[in-house]
């Protein structure tokens, strides 16, 4: 492994990066539907690591500045192949494959995953890779190595294996519909008020400096910035909500999410017969609250990688898959 070997994960609001042994780790805050920076800062990393060799995984293909996946995945693409040159870069798909020209592109949407659980299925074995980022939960079972999964963020949806909710960027009335206050049961506003980076900040889960998405009011990214979101989300402002209300209503974001974690993966593991699950990402406290709900084994990546490794670790097990294939 050498850090000339490197991993992107590109998102379609942050992109990730780590080198195959692990001494570079970079987090990108890019929003594709916002801006085109993309191609600058990619650019920018070829000069200043000036890698060997790229491996490349992509979810940015869905932003809604495409028209399509394919649209999406091309742009990624070009920018890709233009920072680093073609020589350089390989891509994963969703099998968990680096892809050929005779494969079909769209095979490249969304396979961010299946680097991980490539990875973990050689490294642990059989289990649930679940891995809690900014903006989604993947739930991917794993046996005899290979994934399990569907190999579309559509098919996931469906089975369970991808929840989209996260660690920062989730609108929080899409969580919850009501929330119990001193007054009693209360309704949200379905307003874009608060995300759970608020509700994780509040609750000491996270810290300013892990809160790395844009604010939902554009505001700063203190604990009282914060207590403003959450206090709108129930029509109020900091006069007339009690801070342990807005505290309570942190709190009942953090329940909310474990349970629908937890529901998912217990829909997962019925299904494939596992009851070991290792956790990754941003969210694993939320993971490992989960499967303690479930009575599951948990093995913690940070634990066995590195907490920073952790949070990108897409862009890891890409840059490790690339750094042990035969050339």
């Amino acid at each position: 492994m050498n850090s000339k070997v490197i991993g992107l994960d590109i998102g379609g609001a942050n992109t990730k990066l780590a080198s195959s042994d692990g001494t570079i780790v970079e987090l990108h805050y890019l929003p594709l539907w916002k801006n085109t920076r993309l191609p600058e800062v990619l650019k920018e990393i070829a000069q200043r690591l000036q890698p060997e060799k790229v491996a490349i995984v992509m979810t940015g293909e869905l932003a809604d500045c495409f028209e399509d996946k394919e649209q999406g995945i091309r742009f990624i693409k070009s920018c890709v192949d233009s920072a680093f040159g073609l020589s350089k870069v390989s891509y994963i798909n969703s099998l968990g494959k680096f892809q050929s020209e005779a494969d079909d592109m769209r095979e490249l949407a969304a396979a961010n995953w299946a680097a991980s659980t490539k990875l973990i299925g050689e490294e642990i074995g059989d289990c649930i890779f679940v891995d809690v980022g900014s903006t989604t939960s993947d739930i991917i079972p794993i046996l005899s190595g290979e994934h399990k999964a569907g190999f579309t963020d559509f098919e996931r949806l469906v089975r369970s294996e991808l929840v989209y909710a996260g660690t920062l960027r989730t609108n929080l009335a899409a969580l919850l519909e009501k929330v119990k206050l001193e007054k009693g049961w209360c309704r949200t506003a379905s307003e874009l008020f608060a995300t759970t980076a608020d509700a994780y900040l509040l609750l000491g889960k996270i810290d300013e400096n892990m809160y790395t998405c844009e604010t939902a009011d554009g505001a700063g990214r203190s604990k009282t910035d914060a207590m403003r979101r959450l206090a709108r989300l129930v029509c109020a402002d900091l006069s007339e909500i009690q801070e342990d209300d807005i505290y309570e209503i942190a709190a009942q974001v953090k329940e909310k999410q474990i349970s629908v974690l937890a529901e998912a993966i217990s829909e997962v593991a019925e299904r494939n017969g596992l009851k070991r699950i290792a956790a990754a990402g941003l969210g694993e406290f939320l993971i490992k609250e989960a499967a303690e709900r479930l009575g599951f084994e948990c093995i913690s990546v940070s634990g066995r990688w590195g907490e920073e490794i952790s949070k990108v670790f897409p862009a890891y097990a890409a840059a490790r898959l690339l750094a042990c294939k035969p050339f």
